[in-house]
Parts: C-alpha cells; structure tokens; sequence
C-alpha cells in the first residue's frame, strides 16, 4: 500500500513541479487509485501485485469512500460560502444610478478633491463600463484599482483558470483559488474590495464573432492578453466599435503603454504592429520570464489612462506610447503615426 501512495505522492509533486492545475492532478491519482482496485478485484488472492498493494480490496475501498466523504464535505463548504457571499453582496447596500451614498463620498474624496476630476468626473466613472481583456499580468492590477476607483460596470473576460506559477505577479489571485477560473477569482476579489460596483465575469475566450457585439456594450476597452491572435482580435473589434483601446505589454524587464484610439485621430494596433512577429522574436512571459512587480506598473498605469479617458483628465497617450524599463529605472515616450493603407483602420475617419 505504501508503494502506490508513494507513486500518488510522485504524480502530484512532478504536476505541481510542470505547474499542472489541480484538477488534472486529481485526475491522475483517481486513475491510479482505480487502476489498483481493479488489480485486487480480477487477481486472485495471494498474486504478487495484489500483495505488494496492500493484499486487500477492503482497504482501498475505504480509503476511496474517506476520500469521497472530505470532497462531499469541501463541496458542501465551498457551497455554503458561495451562499453566504452571496447574501452579502446582495444586502450590500446599492444607491441609485449616479448617486452617491455617504460611504462612497467618504469613499472617492481623494478623487473628487482633485481639480481634474471632482464631482462630475466621479459620476462619470460610476456610470462608465470598462471591459478588461484577461485577467493575468496586466489585467490583475487594472482590475483592482479601476474597482477600487468606482468604475460602475468592470468587464473581464478571460478562459484560464489560476495556477501556482501565476501567484507570482498576478496579485488579483489568492493561493485557495489555484484551479478557478481566473474571471470569477478576480470577480471576488474586486467585489470584496467594492461592493458598489457591478461586475461581469466572461468565463470564455475573446473571439472574432463574439468581440464587436461585446465591445459595444462598453465605453472604454483594455487590453491585457498575451497572444498576438487576441490582440488583432480586440484591435478590429475597437476600431469596428470605435471604442478606446488601452493596450499593454511586458517582455522580462521592460514594459509598454499606448492608447489606440482611432476614432480619434491615433493610430490603431495594426498601425503599429502590422504583423505578428515571426516564432521565438517576442517569446511570452512563460518562456522568457517577467520581474513580478512589472505587471503591477504597466496594469496601474492602464488603468490610469481608462480613467484619464473617462473622466476627460490630461491627456491620454494617444499616438504615443510610453515605455517603462523597470531594470535601468528609465521612461521614455515615442509618437506613433496612422498608416493611412491600415486594414484595420484605414478608412476610420477622426473626429
């Protein structure tokens, strides 16, 4: 018996090591657990292999049944706090569109004392919608603050679920939500922290026929994947929709920051970035490594440029773009032009 709870321990650790999510984990030790009844109940008493596995069906029997009572009784747990939160949120105490209660006030004041924003650019931010594009890296920080900012309607919309390798920069995610879906973790996170905002969880992945109708729905869009596929996705949908498009990047050390915008006289992503770069020339966080607080700088700063937009404050880098190298602790800022023969945007006329 101990030797096959030694090659459970085994497959668990060598998946926790290749950062396998949980469940698949679990999937492998429930086939080795079968794959050893089943030896105890075709073998004859007494074969080795039935010997060298505890002898007995009984005991693997039992183990089984403990193992189904403690996930019966996490379920039954995890079910009741669902519940429980659930409650709160809806006794949470919820003012009417564009008002503010007195804990909101209190809330915003470091915002509504600011000359460039004040009364008027908070409602603005409560009526406004924001839809953010992953929910990792960049889209962590972005969403945290542009909740605790009071942005009334938060989008996210991502298909990953939280792993151990993510916990490392993706600060939205806690250690008890490895294996959830990266959209409902950030969905509690953001209403723990305000219950005053709505939130959308889209527990899917962004594609060509889903994303115009998507967008229109928001006012302001943020970028945060890490595939260039999704990126091109979002950049057509935006121009279709002419909404805003805040995009960020990271690469090891070095991160980047625009606004595409246009319907408003800024190049668009394809502008830029008319093809994706050839395999192994931008390799992804995952292969090329990414200093933990670098997505917590570049997602901030999106999220500033969302309420910059929103609220009309300064100027949004439009036709800019601002890049942040966290190693040498360097800024610098480039201008970006249209390309007037653009497939994306090249017949958008600015306002």
């Amino acid at each position: 018996m101990a030797l096959v709870l030694g090659m459970a321990l085994a497959l668990w650790l060598l998946g926790a090591v290749m950062g396998t999510p949980r469940k698949p984990r679990l999937i492998m030790v429930g086939v080795l657990y079968l794959a050893v009844l089943m030896l105890h109940l075709v073998l004859p008493s007494g074969h080795a292999l039935r010997m060298a596995t505890g002898e007995s069906a009984a005991l693997w029997l039992m183990l089984g049944g403990a193992v189904v009572l403690a996930l019966v009784y996490g379920a039954g747990v995890r079910a009741l706090r669902r519940r429980a939160d659930k409650q709160a949120s809806d006794t949470a105490p919820k003012p009417t569109s564009g008002s503010f209660s007195e804990t909101e006030l209190n809330r915003y004041a470091r915002h509504i004392v600011l000359r460039e924003i004040g009364g008027p650019g908070q409602k603005r931010m409560k009526t406004a919608k924001v839809l953010v594009i992953g929910a990792g890296g960049l889209g962590a920080p972005a969403l945290q603050y542009l909740a605790a900012a009071g942005v009334g309607t938060i989008g996210v919309i991502d298909d990953d679920v939280v792993e151990n390798a993510n916990l490392q920069r993706q600060v939205i995610h806690t250690d008890a939500s490895i294996g959830m879906p990266k959209v409902f973790s950030a969905e509690a996170a953001m209403r723990a922290q305000n219950p005053y905002v709505d939130v959308r969880p889209y527990h899917r992945r962004l594609t060509d026929d889903l994303a115009k109708d998507l967008f229109a729905e928001y006012d302001v869009i943020l970028d945060g994947t890490d595939n260039f596929a999704t990126r091109y996705t979002a950049n057509a949908a935006a121009v279709a929709t002419g909404k805003p498009l805040v995009s960020g990047a990271l690469s090891q050390w070095e991160g980047q920051l625009s606004v595409f915008d246009p319907a408003n006289g800024a190049p668009c992503y394809r502008c830029i970035f008319p093809e994706a770069p050839a395999d192994g020339l931008a390799p992804s966080c995952a292969e090329a490594g990414v200093i933990g607080p670098l997505p917590g700088v570049v997602g901030a700063m999106m999220a500033v440029e969302a309420i910059k937009i929103i609220t009309k404050a300064g100027a949004p880098l439009r036709a800019e773009m601002l890049i942040y190298d966290a190693l040498w602790g360097e800024t610098r800022k480039i201008g970006l032009s249209r390309r007037p023969d653009c497939p994306d945007c090249g017949a958008v006329q600015s306002t």
